[in-house]
Formats: C-alpha cells, sequence, structure tokens
C-alpha cells in the first residue's frame, strides 16, 4: 500500500515540512530523557538505595541490555508482519501504545522491595528486562519509521540530524536537571529519586506524543499476503546478506563501545590523572555544545559532499582529538579543547548512523524483493545493545586489571591504563570503522537509482 497523492512527485525530492523534522527531533529527545533517567542513575539507586554490591548492577545491566537485543529483533518480525494498517500508520501506533508503558515501568525502576538482597536483584532484573521489552516496541518503531516518512536521502540526513540533535538535548537534560529536581523535595533518597523519575518521565511520555502527533507516513510498504513468515532465524540471515547493512552494523558496534567507554571512564581520569574531579562538568557542557554544532552542519555537509565522505572524516576528526589527547592533553585546558574536537566528529558519526541504515531498507527490497524496515533497524539495533551490553561490562573489569583503587592517588601505570582506555581505544576502534567503511558501497547516486528501479518495478507489477 502507498500513498497515491505523494507518488505523483518524485520521492527522492520530495520536501519534508520543517515542523515534521522538529517533531522527529521530539521523538528521540523523549526517548532518551525515558532511557537516560535509568542509564544514568539507576546503577547509583542499586548501590546507594537498594544496597546491592557494585557488581551485581552490572550483572543487572549486562543481562538487561542482552535480552533487549533480542527483544528489538522480535520487534522487527511483528512490524514486518503487519497487514491490517488503520489510520495511524504502519509504526506511529507502536510509539503511541508504548509510551505510557515505558514511563510506568521507568518510575517502577526506582521503587525499592522490601527482600532480601537477592530477592531485589531478582526484582530490578525483571523490572529493567520489563522496561527493554516495552522500550524495544516504542523506539525501534521510532526509528524505522523514517524510509515510510521520506526516501529523499538529503531529507533523510535531516531526520537523522533532528533526531541526533534531540538524543544530545535529552541527555543534557537529563545530567544537568536530574539531581536538582530530587532535591527540589525534603525526605529519602528513595522518595527523591520516585519523584525525579515521575517528572522526567512524564516529560518523556509527553514529548513521545508530540512526536505521534507531528510526523506522517508517506510510503506504507506491506508484504504479500502469500509471503512466508519471518523467523528469526530468517532475519539474522537477512542481516547477513544485506552487505550495506552488515557494514553498519560492524561501524556501529565499534563507534557505540568506544563512545560509552569513554564516558564511562572520563570521570576516573578527570579525578586521578587531572586531579580536577569538577572538569568533568565543563567539560560536558562544551563538549555537548561542540555536538549540537556538529548536528547542525550534518546536513549541509551531506548535501555538498554525500554521507560516506562526511561519516569518514568525522571518524578521523573523532580519532585524531583523541590521539592528541593521548599525547599532549596533559593540562585540564589541552583536555578540554581535545576533548571537544574529538565529540565534534563523533557528532557526525553518531548522527548520519540513523539516515545510513534507513537507506539500507531499500537496498535490501531491491536485492530481494522483500521490503523489512522493522527487521532491518532491528537488526541494527541489535548490534547497538550488544555493543551497550558489553560497554557496559569492560569499564569495571578494565579497572581492576590496571591497578585501579579507590579514593587513593594511584600509581603510574594505573594513569596510564586509564589514559590508554579512554583515548587509545576509542581511537583504535574509530580507526578499525574507517576501514570498515571503505567497504560501505551504497552512495546517493546507486541509492537513487535503486528507489527508481524500485518504482518502476512497482508500476509493472500494477500493470500486470
Amino acid at each position: 500500500m502507498s500513498n497515491t497523492s505523494t507518488m505523483q512527485q518524485d520521492p527522492t525530492k520530495l520536501k519534508l515540512p520543517f515542523f515534521e523534522k522538529v517533531a522527529y527531533g521530539f521523538g528521540d529527545l523523549g526517548s532518551n530523557i525515558l532511557l537516560d533517567i535509568g542509564t544514568l542513575y539507576l546503577l547509583k539507586f542499586y548501590t546507594d538505595v537498594l544496597g546491592l554490591p557494585g557488581t551485581y548492577g552490572g550483572i543487572i545491566f549486562l543481562i538487561a541490555k542482552f535480552f533487549t537485543a533480542f527483544t528489538d529483533i522480535f520487534t522487527g518480525i511483528v512490524l514486518d508482519s503487519r497487514k491490517n494498517i488503520g489510520k495511524m500508520g504502519k509504526f506511529r501506533p507502536f510509539i503511541f501504545y508504548f509510551s505510557l508503558p515505558v514511563a510506568l515501568i521507568g518510575i517502577a525502576n526506582f521503587v525499592g522491595t522490601p527482600f532480601d538482597i537477592t530477592g531485589k536483584t531478582v526484582c530490578a532484573t525483571i523490572l529493567f528486562m520489563l522496561f527493554g521489552l516495552v522500550f524495544s516496541f516504542m523506539n525501534c518503531t521510532y526509528g524505522a519509521m523514517i524510509p515510510a516518512m521520506t526516501k529523499n536521502p538529503n531529507e533523510r540526513a535531516a531526520l537523522a540530524a533532528w533526531r541526533q540533535g534531540g538524543a544530545n538535548l535529552g541527555l543534557l537534560l537529563c545530567t544537568v536537571l536530574f539531581v536538582p529536581v530530587m532535591n527540589m523535595i525534603e525526605g529519602t533518597q528513595q522518595t527523591q529519586y520516585i519523584f525525579a523519575a515521575t517528572i522526567f518521565s512524564v516529560c518523556g511520555f509527553l514529548t513521545m506524543l508530540v512526536c505521534v502527533k507531528g510526523v506522517k507516513e508517506r510510503y506504507i510498504e506491506l508484504k504479500p499476503s502469500n509471503a512466508p513468515k519471518t523467523s528469526i532465524l530468517a532475519s539474522f540471515k537477512a542481516l547477513v546478506g544485506n552487505g550495506p547493512l552488515f557494514v553498519i552494523c560492524i561501524a556501529n558496534l565499534c563507534t557505540l563501545a568506544a563512545f560509552n567507554v569513554k564516558l564511562a571512564i572520563q570521570v576516573y581520569y578527570c579525578e586521578y590523572v587531572l586531579n580536577d574531579p569538577y572538569l568533568l562538568s565543563y567539560m560536558g557542557f562544551f563538549s555537548m555544545g561542540c555536538i549540537f554544532i556538529g548536528v547542525l552542519l550534518m546536513p549541509a555537509a551531506v548535501r555538498k559532499l554525500g554521507k560516506k565522505t562526511v561519516y569518514i572524516g568525522g571518524l578521523t576528526i573523532w580519532a585524531t582529538g583523541d590521539l592528541l589527547n593521548y599525547f599532549v592533553g596533559t593540562t585540564p585546558f589541552l583536555f578540554v579543547a581535545f576533548s571537544c574536537f574529538a565529540f565534534f566528529g563523533s557528532a557526525f558519526v553518531n548522527s548520519l548512523n540513523w539516515a545510513l541504515v534507513s537507506e539500507t531498507v531499500e537496498y535490501g527490497e531491491w536485492k530481494t524483493g522483500v521490503r523489512s524496515e522493522g527487521t532491518v533497524y532491528t537488526g541494527f539495533t541489535f548490534f547497538r545493545k550488544i555493543s551497550q551490553g558489553i560497554a557496559g561490562f569492560f569499564p569495571g573489569f578494565m579497572l581492576t586489571q590496571i591497578g585501579y583503587i579507590p579514593n587513593v592517588v594511584q600509581s603510574e601505570s594505573t594513569q596510564e591504563g586509564l589514559r590508554q582506555l579512554i583515548f587509545i581505544y576509542p581511537f583504535a576502534l574509530a580507526v578499525i570503522t574507517i576501514v570498515a567503511m571503505v567497504f560501505y558501497k551504497l552512495n546517493e547516486k546507486t541509492y537513487i537509482k535503486i528507489v527508481t528501479e524500485l518504482e518502476e518495478r512497482k508500476k509493472q507489477t500494477k500493470q500486470a
């Protein structure tokens, strides 16, 4: 099924209204508000309020992230198997109906239980897994919606930029405001966490409704009625068979792992290497500003240079910033300056991930004859969740390996280990990603050719 009014125009040149792009960006603003309160503060809640050992908290995150990697795939299968499409479209109903459960379970994650440590750990794990399940239905559907909104590659890049801007704003708001909101009321830490989680979850839920109201699905593609059902095994086979998607998945596996480890280690680096624990606040503020600048510049850069060139350019800037920091970033000023340079480069990479993966939907349809937005996107997010699970466990393991001891002056070897973790490890993964992107062959010219051929196929099918 396709919207015939929009099909009268060239779909690769159709412009989206400005406010629709803003509304789409609101979707990742809401998603990240709902997600980041758990990512940033749930571990501290487990240790400080529930009294769980830190290792238990790490295991909870590891189990939950691996579980949600598979719930993402399941979401894709459900999306691609839909046949009865209502007025809201193929994707928006999932965002609408699952955003409220995400908000409610997000609050429940911060509610304590009266059990012993084992009971608390089991309950916390189940709740976090359940949160991941409903979040998959909401967020994976949101991400998979881009191909249904536009076939214009430049507009897809613009949507990806708005999405990344929303994600960065959500992260910034959670980082800066969650603790002050907690301190707005008196009472136990338990009460303060619930209060702040409720405020942020309600805001996240309302923001998701803005997204649902403001976006439009123009190209809704359904599987033929006689098409076989998609299994999880078939989904993985389709993932490997889609060459450009496989390259993007490998690239994302590397870049997300590098980014997450950098975020986890930087607090240790500021306190124990640069001897200034408050430096992180300044660095976070300025680096977030550089990320926003990169996001704003990305659409224009893509129009002039193409996605692949901009993506590799962003990786090069990122890697250069980390390398400079390792060799000469020995003062707080230089650390902040080179970190901002690296984060500026990462903005292009993180933004374009979403635009690139959306184009692999048409590539897969062109190659196999079957359109699978859900399977393609959730195959991509499967790699992201695996990367997040590993990256969540890796820093703690490596801190032990380099001899880190909390609340004491670190030895020279431990400081060198921290420097390698925050700079050399991300640098190496950025270089590996550059090599992987050499094999990405789906450029703008090829993509437009693919879309044109697909439209011709559909016309011939209708005439037949």
